[in-house]
C-alpha cells in the first residue's frame, strides 16, 4: 500500500473520531446526558463542584465545544482532497489550533459559567 495512502487514512480517521467524539460529549454535557465523571467534560474544580456547576459550563461551553468538533471533521474532509501531502499537513495543523483554541475558550466560558453557580449558592 502506498505511503500517502496510510497516512491519509491514519489522519482520516483520527480527525473524524476525535470531532465527532468532541460535537457528542458537546451536546450530551449540555444536555445533562454526561454526567460529573473523571474522564470525559470539562473537570476544574469549579465544575465538578456540583452537579448544577457541571450543567451550567457545559450548557455555556457547548458551542464553542461544537466548533472543536466541526473544525476536525472539516479536516478530515480536506484530508480526502487530492492535495499534496504538505497540504494535508498544513491542515491538520490548522484544525489542531483551531480545536485547541475552541476548547480552551469553551472551558474558559464554562468556569465561568460554574463560578456563577457556585457565587448564587453562596448567597
Amino acid at each position: 500500500m502506498d505511503e500517502d495512502l496510510v497516512v491519509r487514512i491514519v489522519l482520516f480517521v483520527v480527525m473524524l473520531g476525535s470531532g465527532v467524539l468532541l460535537v457528542w460529549l458537546a451536546r450530551a454535557a449540555a444536555s445533562g446526558r454526561l454526567r460529573r465523571n473523571a474522564f470525559a467534560g470539562i473537570r476544574m474544580p469549579s465544575t465538578l463542584a456540583s452537579d448544577e456547576a457541571w450543567l451550567a459550563a457545559h450548557v455555556r461551553a457547548k458551542r464553542p465545544s461544537m466548533f472543536a468538533g466541526y473544525s476536525s471533521i472539516a479536516c478530515a474532509l480536506v484530508i480526502l482532497l487530492p492535495v499534496p501531502i504538505p497540504v494535508v499537513a498544513g491542515a491538520v495543523f490548522v484544525a489542531c489550533v483551531a480545536m485547541l483554541g475552541f476548547v480552551l475558550y469553551g472551558a474558559r466560558v464554562g468556569s465561568r459559567a460554574a463560578n456563577e453557580v457556585a457565587k448564587k449558592s453562596d448567597d
